[in-house]
Parts: structure tokens; C-alpha cells; sequence
């Protein structure tokens, strides 16, 4: 029985360990001597990735596995390195998976940071992003659309739109066209 005492971060009042203690304890611990961590990319986009990772014991018998998703648009430092943070994730939970660190979870401690982020972000509402739109007017005709759009039935409305972009669209901000849009 190891002794090791696994580093953890402190999240609402819950310790998380972190992938790399994680990896620490398997890389040290006697018992997983000759064993591998490999990690694959069964999806890999300029926007997004999902890893697994598959973890093998000495005679490549796999023993674990563990995924991860991350999107490119999934907060600052995923802007950069979202495909890193993705193999992390995978091979911190094929580590849980086998047993390693999760006396409180599975999740790591980013993991639960960037699931708390999540959370927390508040995505704008359909009211907001028309409240933006019309902030950018320099006159009445993005008012006149709204009220067009409104007034026009469902199904007419993707004609309607095509109407009013091709008669007013140079004048109207993305935000504006985009607030148009989902009248549809």
C-alpha cells in the first residue's frame, strides 16, 4: 500500500487532485512498472478535439481508459491550447479510472474550474442581443425591420429577411444581421 500524499486544489470546499500528481504517483509507484499511457485523437478540428486515453499494463493488456472534449471557444487559454488541454483531461481521468487520486472525484481540479466557468457564464439572451443591435442605429430603419419581421408570419419570415437584408443590409452591423436572424 503506497503512502503517497497526492497534492490537491481546493474548489468550493472540496479537494480535487491534479492531473499531473496524477501522473506522478503512476510513473513512481512500483506496481506500474513497464505500464503505458497513450493518447489518440479520434476527433481533431481547428475548433475542437476529443482524446482518449488508454492506459496498458506491463503485458498490454489495457486496463483504463478515459476521455475528453474541449472547444477552441471554451475560455482564454483554450484559445491556444485546447488540444493540450484536452489530452490532459483524458489522461487524468483514465488515471481515475484506474484508481489514482480520487479519494474525492474523478474530475480534476481543472476540470471542475472550467466546469464552474461554464456555469457561470451567462450567454446573451435573444432581448439583449436586439438591445445591442439597436444601440448601433444611426436611424429608424433597423427599428422599421424589427417591426417588419414581427409582423410577418413564420413561414414567410426567411423571404421577409431576404427582402429587408437586400434593401437595408449594407446599413446594418453583423450584430444588427444577426439580430434579424433569429426572428427565423
Amino acid at each position: 500500500m503506497s503512502t503517497y500524499k497526492f497534492k490537491t486544489t481546493k474548489i468550493k470546499g472540496k479537494d480535487y487532485v491534479e492531473v499531473n500528481e496524477r501522473i506522478k504517483f503512476f510513473r513512481q509507484e512500483d506496481q506500474y512498472k513497464n505500464w503505458s499511457i497513450q493518447t489518440e485523437f479520434p476527433m481533431l478540428t481547428a475548433d475542437e478535439a476529443l482524446c482518449r486515453c488508454t492506459i496498458a499494463n506491463a503485458d498490454g493488456l489495457v486496463v483504463a481508459q478515459g476521455h475528453a472534449h474541449e472547444s477552441k471557444s471554451n475560455g482564454m487559454i483554450n484559445k491556444t491550447s485546447y488540444v493540450e488541454n484536452c489530452e490532459t483531461s483524458a489522461v487524468g481521468r483514465a488515471l481515475a479510472m484506474l484508481g489514482i487520486g480520487i479519494d474525492t472525484s474523478i474530475a480534476s481540479a481543472n476540470e471542475v474550474e472550467t466546469a464552474i466557468a461554464q456555469q457561470n457564464a451567462t450567454p446573451k439572451t435573444f432581448k439583449q442581443e436586439i438591445s445591442t443591435a439597436k444601440k448601433e442605429v444611426q436611424d429608424d430603419k433597423f427599428q422599421d425591420a424589427i417591426t417588419y419581421m414581427k409582423s410577418v408570419a413564420k413561414p414567410e419570415r426567411k423571404k421577409a429577411l431576404d427582402a429587408v437584408l437586400t434593401k437595408y443590409g449594407e446599413t446594418f452591423s453583423e450584430n444588427q444581421v444577426a439580430a434579424l436572424n433569429k426572428f427565423l
